[in-house]
């Protein structure tokens, strides 16, 4: 039975086994898809998710690549990216590391241009060795353009200012479009066949990187490589570059310019030093273009021993720690505050002032009675001793006094109410309303 003793991992060993293995085996990829779980930390660093409508796969941008970055990527943003597959050890998931990210429909462009130009520079169209020197007199100049274009007339304006004996020779052909590219290179051949010219210009005035999009050809940057004649061109404006800008024997930034390098004038010496400058900047840019190829192959061969890789997983582990320690400590500090409100809401229902409001709010409440009560009380005692004192004035001997009557009284004080119960000589005394009178009877 064969040992597996060897073939025992650890889940560290094995993660860091997968990881080495993409990143050798997979270089750089372009992704396009939806983003969403975008989060930026307070490192800097870009985490999120591209999405299609069946898989997701989990990205990091870390801050020096980020920072590159034009737009701020929002959930839901359709991107195109560049990336290194990698695995993020701690996790085991398996990850896309972004070097750059572009909208979805520029992104499209810039990665078909990107691929092309790494294509034709493999194949050796770019080589500073192939570009041929432009003849010493030129007298006649082909010019690929629109017939009715701007770019045309602005090579007219300058040719006839600085030498008007210089011919020119048009080959009309459309510069934008689908079936632009295809037109070009018929004309392209069609010089070369008569080769009735000394140099061809391919040319056209400035416009979107859509309008400039049929020097992006590859069949036309063929044709710009095989051709007899020297090539110059000059596509757009100075920031403006095409594949048929590094395929051509000279750029020139704009039409104006080419016509300005074609034209004699040999007096003027700074538009020599500048012909010569222009040729020494294409030469650096194939040769930068040629560096760069070769440093990101050296690149690739190091990234298994790049130190920063494993900074960039624990920065990345950082960040993700950081968050989860923040979604908890948010989690926690609702549950207490909900028990504390829970809680207070308890100890109000059993506090002693509130015990004591409401027995207060009670004796207010019977103060308010008893005040109510001794008045109501007092108002029928009243109204009882006023109608008692009606009554007793009503049958008062005072009262019948006052209208006429009197009282009168024998020595003994008794009250006489019949004549029989006096004699001769008994001395009366008679109550009037005011005053007594006394007298004797007779």
């Amino acid at each position: 039975m064969p040992s597996t003793k060897n073939n025992v991992f650890t889940v560290s060993r094995l993660n860091g086994e997968v990881r080495n293995l993409l990143e050798s085996q997979l270089s750089k990829v372009w992704l396009n898809g939806e983003i969403s779980n975008f989060s930026s930390p307070s490192s800097g660093h870009w985490y999120l998710t591209l999405k299609d409508s069946r898989s997701q796969i989990r990205c990091a941008m870390f801050k020096g690549r980020n920072q590159a970055v034009r737009f701020k990527p929002v959930n839901g943003q359709q991107v195109l990216v560049k990336g290194n597959i990698s695995v993020y050890e701690p996790r085991g998931d398996y990850q896309l590391l972004l070097e750059s990210m572009l909208p979805a429909g520029d992104g499209l462009l810039a990665q078909e241009y990107e691929a092309l130009k790494q294509k034709l520079a493999a194949q050796g169209l770019f080589a500073a060795d192939t570009k041929r020197t432009l003849p010493n007199h030129i007298q006649r100049i082909g010019v690929v353009t629109s017939a009715t274009g701007a770019a045309l007339r602005d090579i007219l304006q300058v040719l006839q200012r600085r030498d008007a004996s210089v011919e020119v020779v048009v080959y009309p052909s459309q510069v934008q479009g689908r079936a632009a590219s295809q037109l070009i290179c018929q004309a392209i051949e069609l010089a070369n066949k008569r080769l009735e010219v000394d140099v061809l210009l391919v040319t056209r005035g400035g416009g979107s990187l859509e309008d400039l999009w049929c020097f992006n050809d590859e069949q036309l940057a063929h044709t710009i490589y095989n051709s007899a004649l020297p090539v110059i061109s000059a596509v757009g404006h100075e920031i403006d570059t095409t594949i048929s800008d590094f395929v051509a024997d000279l750029r020139a930034p704009t039409p104006s310019a080419a016509a300005e390098l074609l034209s004699k004038d040999k007096g003027n010496k700074q538009e020599k030093l500048q012909l010569v400058f222009h040729r020494l900047r294409q030469s650096m840019r194939h040769y930068q273009l040629h560096q760069q190829s070769i440093l990101d192959n050296v690149n690739h061969q190091f990234q298994r021993q790049d130190p920063q890789r494993q900074l960039q997983q624990f920065e990345q582990r950082f960040d993700e720690l950081q968050l989860r320690l923040q979604s908890v400590l948010t989690d926690k500090l609702n549950q207490h505050t909900l028990q504390q409100q829970r809680l207070q809401h308890r100890l109000q229902q059993c506090s002693p002032a509130q015990f004591i409001q409401i027995e207060s709010n009670k004796l207010v409440f019977l103060q308010q009675q008893l005040v109510s009560n001794m008045q109501r009380k007092l108002f029928d005692a009243s109204n009882r001793l006023a109608n008692a004192g009606h009554q007793l004035d009503t049958v008062s001997p005072l009262a019948t006094l006052s209208r006429g009557y009197s009282i009168t009284k024998d020595a003994q004080g008794k009250v006489v109410t019949d004549s029989v119960q006096v004699k001769t000589g008994d001395t009366l005394t008679t109550s009037l309303a005011s005053g007594e009178l006394t007298s004797v009877v007779n």
